[in-house]
């Protein structure tokens, strides 16, 4: 079992540099009003992860620091967490720290790790359970009174609650599509009209790819067909010769001259060899560029109709690439992706008619697992008022019982609410329960809310009750108690003593108290004191033995050390609780 063995606290409100040394059983911290025992607590929601407040670093002082040591055991949740987050145990302890400066930043470190706040927030969830004065107001909350059913009920509640939960995910969202399909479907009927315009024009004109390249170059080459004819003509004369002009000379004629003047010695030198083949490989190439300016000449289209026609269709094509893209290229793109789109936008009506029934199937499938979650919290209700009802008996209320309300409220339409025992009731992530603690103090009393049925005191041990319940089904390996004990006095203050004396049999339990009859029960107890100039120093946190405690528990009972009859009242009170124990 995980044991909160010390925590060190520097510059923390009143306290100037103290360490407070728990027990593994049962820890009761006392002191005056106002020595800083609720520093203790402050100190350890800090440690778990709580807000960093910089109104609580100690005037003059530049941060507060909070230091704890938690023993825990190989393989235990909070071991396991710690160590995903890189924190090395110290021979079987984890180390905490948390540092909050005066201009309000926050520093954690974990087993010699600096980590996230939020991870030492995680491992508070495995490691201590901290009850206050705010703790017993949240549980007034009807919300969190239905988290703490659900908590008590286990996998009884857990596994259907799991199962709604995911189909009232997936009915939010086939919902919120439902909403988008059809509360724009104007907007989508014009962006399909647009988009059919579009790719009607672009099928009217049947682009091909690559086509507006290809027409460019026809065009560029027809524009200019009288002098490319010319030219081809004039460059084939100078290869070939003039056929009317036997005088004249020609580039063929001369390179074949120069062929036959080296073929006669060829054969003395092989560098002239050479030579001679590369003149001619020369004649060959003038031979075929000549053969293909005559046939490029005779090829050339220089009719103005095709010119036309190719200007025409590039002005087709212009059209297209002025609206739908850069080039044919990105028109075809455009035309596919925007068919794709279309038929998306004229799926509309199917894809509605499809969601509406998903929706409906969902609502019936909440309605079967709203139903199983309302019938589990029942069965669970039952269990945990009889165990917190039985614990408040142990508490001096032996005639209170506490009880449960589970209800739902109707919905105002069919349409907003699922079916729970054949009404139509309003529903939401957690079911559609509204769950509501109820205390009837005594016989005969009717049954209220615990916010308006319980005084302080019955509402300080209901409280108690309820966590001792779950100290059964649900533990964790220390409980801290900041005045749970308001508003309690006599045979009621020995019974919560007598209680957490109980409960700290199977983890440890920490208490902040001003009772004596709560005191008397601890297994050890730390008197916190301030020094002369306001301040709670290391010697101002000490473990009370013996004629000490018996002193301290005199100055709690009638606020004076050295009375006798509170002397006998405290000794008293300290053999009741070694009875019981």
């Amino acid at each position: 079992m995980s044991v909160l063995e010390e925590m060190r606290i520097r510059s923390l409100g009143v306290i100037d540099d103290a360490v407070v040394e728990l027990s593994p059983g049962f820890t009761a911290v006392t002191g005056e009003t106002g020595a800083g025992k609720t520093m203790v607590v402050t100190s350890l929601g800090l440690l778990l992860g709580g807000r960093a407040d910089p109104a609580l670093v100690r005037v003059g002082a530049k941060a507060a620091v909070v230091e704890g040591r938690i023993t825990v055991s190989d393989g235990d949740a909070a071991a396991l967490r710690a160590e995903e987050a890189g924190a090395e145990l110290d021979d079987g302890a984890l180390l905490i720290s948390r540092t909050v400066s005066a201009e309000g930043r926050s520093r954690a470190h974990l087993g010699g790790r600096s980590v996230p706040v939020g991870v030492l927030t995680e491992l508070a969830d495995e490691l201590v359970a901290v009850h206050g004065q705010t703790d017993q107001q949240g549980l007034l909350k009807p919300a969190r009174q239905r988290g703490a059913l659900d908590r008590y009920a286990g996998d009884g509640v857990e596994v259907p609650h799991a199962k709604y939960a995911a189909a009232y995910r997936r009915l939010r969202a086939v919902a919120a599509e439902l909403e988008e399909l059809t509360t724009r479907a104007r907007e989508r009927a014009q962006e399909a009209d647009l988009l059919r315009f579009g790719l009607n024009e672009v099928a009217a004109v049947e682009p091909l790819p690559g086509e507006d390249v290809e027409l460019a170059a026809e065009a560029e080459r027809l524009g200019h067909a009288e002098a490319l004819a010319s030219a081809a003509a004039l460059a084939h004369t100078a290869l070939a010769g003039n056929p009317e002009d036997p005088e004249s000379v020609d580039a063929t004629t001369v390179v074949a001259a120069a062929g036959q003047a080296l073929d006669g010695v060829r054969a003395h030198d092989p560098a002239l060899a050479a030579l001679a083949d590369r003149v001619g490989e020369i004649s060959i190439l003038l031979a075929d560029v000549s053969g293909e300016l005559a046939g490029y000449a005779d090829q050339l289209d220089a009719d103005p109709l095709r010119l036309a026609a190719v200007e025409e269709r590039r002005a087709a094509l212009t059209t297209l690439t002025r609206k739908y893209g850069e080039d044919i290229a990105a028109v075809l793109a455009w035309a596919q992706e925007g068919a794709g789109r279309l038929t998306e936008l004229e799926g509309d009506d199917e894809r509605i008619g499809e969601l509406t029934a998903e929706r409906d199937g969902l609502r019936a499938e909440l309605s079967v697992l709203g139903q199983a979650l309302t019938d589990a919290r029942t069965e669970a209700a039952a269990r945990f008022a009889d165990a917190v009802t039985e614990e408040l008996a142990s508490l001096a209320m032996p005639h209170a019982r506490v009880s449960f309300a589970i209800r739902q409220t109707e919905a105002g339409d069919e349409a907003s609410g699922i079916d729970i025992g054949g009404r139509s009731v309003l529903y939401g992530p957690s079911g559609a329960d509204e769950v509501e603690l109820l205390l009837a103090p005594h016989p005969g009393a009717q049954p209220r809310p615990i916010a308006k049925g319980a005084s302080g005191g019955e509402l300080s041990r209901v409280m108690l009750a309820v966590e001792v319940v779950f100290a059964g089904s649900d533990p964790v390996p220390t409980y801290l108690f900041d005045e749970v004990d308001a508003g309690v006095g006599g045979k009621a203050a020995v019974e919560v003593g007598r209680r957490l004396a109980k409960l700290a049999r199977s983890a440890q339990v920490v208490v902040v108290t001003h009772l004596p009859q709560v005191a008397a029960f601890a297994d050890r107890q730390l008197l916190v004191e301030k020094t002369v100039d306001g301040s709670v120093t290391r010697s101002g946190v000490t473990v009370l033995e013996g004629e000490d405690r018996v002193r301290e528990l005199s100055r709690m009972l009638a606020g004076q050390e050295d009375s006798e009859t509170a002397r006998a009242h405290a000794e008293e009170l300290l053999a009741t609780a070694r009875a019981d124990g």
